[in-house]
């Protein structure tokens, strides 16, 4: 078994992983008057926008080499997204009885990150055309 398609994952995810971190950070800042996890939210649609491309550019064959790939798709977007924070979160807004906020975190994450995969791959098949 190579050991180097494992530092690269290693290497990723633990630059996805601090950078979602400096992000909560960051939020937790910010004093809205919302319910939604928004540092979560943000980390997760980034994460989907980000991997959208690579895959589109993947499919293209433009530039990402195997390690590239493991590095970013793998390490990377899985680090910095967050499917447990996710889960947390609107567990707790379950538990805080704000249904509206947990229902459109649930819809507003999973449809953004779909919009963002359905947009860059119609963009990619069309460019590939």
């Amino acid at each position: 078994m190579k050991l180097l398609p494992f530092i690269y994952v290693f290497l990723g995810g633990g630059l996805g992983s601090v950078i979602r971190y400096a992000l909560s950070r960051l939020f937790a800042g910010f004093r809205l008057p919302l319910s939604l996890p928004l540092a979560t939210f943000t980390s997760n649609m980034v994460a989907s926008l980000l991997l959208a491309l690579l895959v589109g550019m993947s499919l293209q064959q433009k530039g990402l080499s195997q390690n590239q790939a493991l590095f970013w798709m793998v390490g990377f977007c899985g680090g910095f997204s967050t499917f447990s924070t996710f889960s947390m979160e609107n567990w707790q807004l379950y538990k805080n009885g704000d249904f509206l906020w947990l229902a459109l975190n649930v819809l507003l994450s999973v449809g953004i990150g779909l919009l963002c995969f359905i947009v860059v791959a119609k963009n990619f098949s069309a460019a590939a055309q």
